[in-house]
């Protein structure tokens, strides 16, 4: 199994120059069974890191370009009347798919930014007072533009929480850049792309990862880093469980990526930012400090056991 992931980030990276690490992170963040948040300016590659990663996982990939005048059935479906059979008939919306690419989310109103809350937590969505399950698996990868760009509304604490990790893509460097610039349309790559694993080979993994030894020692580990950041003065409020399960989830799918049944520090530290930077605010001092140098504070204050 370590094999066919090893495929799909060469793959993947095939597309996405020069950010292997970002793509381990989204890797990790799926065996993990969690949604992904990817903010960074316009064109640097997030719609496509998405679109890649459902082509290359064999998921049912949809496409939501979130607006202002989106309405919260836009999303989930609308019940509409069937003349014929006298009755009304519910149209699936988009969410109904494995891999949902919300697209610039941050630019919807908060009220049909809510329509995702139920459907990323519950895998299922309540629409005209009936339930209905989502498919297996289910991913929401949702991208955002920074806060201070235009006609955007910035996602409430309580939506970023439900989000296993936050990454951001950046430029490429100079040699990522040239090979972009020199090859082929990305476009026209991902057509040609096959997938690497199959959605039931991928649910497979993600039981693996539950099964991924962490040792007491390690919680300890994880357990100190949350609490430091709970009493720390430099945050208004610290990590909460719900982040403590997925620092454990990500640490226990880093380290599966790696080909091991157990997990070390080092597989803490590297996902730690993905997972603890959207849910940290530092007090604010004047100083404006990135999510990379707030993840490396917190890291540095705890020793490692």
């Amino acid at each position: 199994m370590a094999a066919a992931l090893q495929r799909v980030i060469t793959q993947v990276g095939r597309v996405i120059l020069g950010k292997e690490h970002q793509i381990r992170m989204a890797l990790a963040c799926m065996l993990a069974r969690g949604h992904l948040l990817i903010e960074d300016l316009p064109g640097v590659g997030k719609t496509t890191l998405a679109h890649v990663l459902a082509r290359s996982l064999g998921l049912a990939f949809h496409r939501i370009q979130f607006t202002s005048d989106m309405l919260p059935a836009d999303i989930i479906g609308v019940s509409v009347y069937d003349r014929d059979a006298s009755d009304f008939k519910f149209h699936p919306g988009p969410i109904f798919s494995q891999l949902i690419l919300a697209d610039e989310v941050n630019r919807a109103t908060p009220k049909t930014q809510s329509a995702l809350l139920e459907a990323m937590e519950e895998h299922q969505v309540t629409a005209e007072g009936e339930t209905r399950r989502l498919p297996e698996p289910f991913f929401v990868v949702a991208t955002q533009n920074p806060s201070h760009q235009v006609g955007t509304f910035p996602l409430p604490e309580s939506q970023l929480d439900r989000f296993q990790m936050r990454i951001e893509l950046g430029y490429p460097d100079r040699e990522a850049e040239r090979a972009l610039l020199q090859g082929i349309e990305r476009r026209d790559m991902i057509a040609t792309l096959e997938p690497c694993l199959t959605p039931g080979e991928l649910v497979e993994l993600q039981h693996l990862v539950k099964r991924v030894h962490v040792s007491g020692a390690l919680f300890d580990y994880v357990q100190a880093l949350v609490e430091h950041t709970r009493r720390s003065p430099e945050f208004v409020t610290g990590l909460s469980p719900r982040a403590a399960l997925a620092l454990t989830a990500c640490t226990r799918a880093w380290a599966l990526i790696d080909g091991r049944d157990h997990a070390l520090p080092e597989d803490v530290q590297a996902v730690l930012p993905g997972v603890a930077t959207h849910r940290l605010h530092p007090v604010i001092n004047g100083v404006k400090r990135s999510g990379s140098d707030i993840a490396f504070g917190v890291l540095e204050a705890v020793p490692v056991p």
